[in-house]
């Protein structure tokens, strides 16, 4: 299995390589069933969650350029353990209504460690259920809890919102409300602020609504769902709803049902100039429309007087309407490339700069680990 999968990305990485001689893609791992969000500890540990599952992973790094990464499973039976960051060393994750906490995990996961519950009052509904987690500057978690439907509005005002959770106690405050489905976040290194990814509603057709790339620039901001979609849709049951509400427009859209997920900031200085700071994304792609879209990693850069462009950066698993892998979550890990956990396949992407520009660098970089 793993010859057919070297000799199948060995092709697919001369082809990238022919497309943009700068960039070069390789599988770092493929023994991730169902890999979802990253997390990479200071010594190059990298943890996966999962969401079907229920499963935990810890790739280590190879002792040498020639071996294979070891993938170690120290967590099973969890319920959509999807969401996962890392504070202190310690290892939170959010799965479905727990928030769990594994102490010490990188001297911990070969022992099979028992997770401390730090809250287990998050709401129960499996729709939208699964999580995504992000620590913000002031050292809380950021928890997004989807609607439980398609289209509905909840009793349960943590429904359709992120919640600022405290690590310590468990204890919740939204932060943000009308958010339909994030699966996806990441605080800007300079202003500091978080930026979250949002999936639009469906059955309103192929192309309506977009999806939303969202900013909090004032906590407990509305941001529309389920009244408004992407800024300018008006529900076609609740819009009659929406009276003096006032909401918070989407920085970016994106084509609907691309499905946009796990996003990071580019603060490393091996990827050129040009990416500094930009915002990778994963479209996870479509399962709704017509003709398929998404399965690709895009990027959004903040140009020098602050207006934002939109384009595809890696756009690799989608020929004509046959999918071969759907991008889940992003990750700017510590030696500057960038990594990419996919679902369907059980696989994790390296990319790394082959440019002239860096050439000292990305050699240090490339070197890391295995590459085609």
């Amino acid at each position: 299995m793993k010859v057919v999968l070297y000799l199948f990305w060995l092709v697919l990485a001369t082809e990238i390589a022919a497309n943009s001689a700068d960039f070069t893609v390789s599988v770092l791992t493929n023994d991730v069933p169902n890999a979802r969000q990253m997390a990479e500890t200071a010594s190059g540990l990298l943890l996966v969650g999962t969401r079907r599952a229920g499963k935990l992973y810890a790739v280590v790094p190879p002792p040498t350029v020639d071996a294979d990464p070891e993938v170690v499973t120290f967590a099973t039976g969890l319920t959509m353990p999807s969401g996962i960051a890392l504070l202190d060393g310690d290892l939170y994750v959010g799965a479905l209504n727990r928030i769990l906490r594994f102490p010490s995990i990188e001297t911990t996961f070969r022992e099979k460690p028992q997770p401390q519950i730090i809250s287990d009052e998050l709401p129960k509904k499996r729709h939208h259920g699964w999580k995504y987690l992000s620590v913000g500057p002031d050292r809380h978690l950021y928890v997004p809890v989807g609607a439980p439907c398609n289209i509905c509005l909840s009793e349960d005002e943590r429904h359709a919102s992120i919640l600022r959770v405290d690590p310590r106690t468990g204890a919740s405050e939204l932060y943000a409300r009308g958010v339909r489905n994030s699966v996806g976040m990441a605080w800007h290194p300079k202003t500091h602020q978080l930026w979250f990814s949002d999936n639009g509603r469906d059955m309103l057709g192929d192309d309506v609504p977009d999806e939303e790339i969202n900013v909090v620039e004032k906590p407990g901001a509305h941001y529309g769902y389920p009244f408004l979609h992407a800024g300018v849709v008006l529900d076609p049951k609740f819009g009659k709803e929406i009276g003096g509400r006032v909401f918070t427009p989407p920085k970016v859209r994106i084509q609907a049902h691309s499905a946009v997920l796990g996003m990071d900031f580019y603060t490393k200085e091996i990827f050129p100039p040009s990416y500094r700071n930009a915002l990778f994304i994963a479209e996870h792609g479509s399962w709704n429309r017509t003709k398929k879209v998404g399965y690709r990693v895009s990027v959004i850069r903040i140009e020098a007087d602050q207006t934002l462009t939109y384009e595809p950066f890696l756009d690799i698993w989608l020929n004509g309407q046959k999918a071969s892998g759907r991008p889940n979550d992003v990750l700017v890990s510590k030696d500057g490339s960038l990594l990419i956990s996919d679902d369907q396949e059980g696989v994790i992407y390296r990319v790394v700069y082959a440019g002239k520009s860096n050439d000292a660098t990305n050699a240090a970089s490339a070197n890391a680990t295995d590459t085609f």
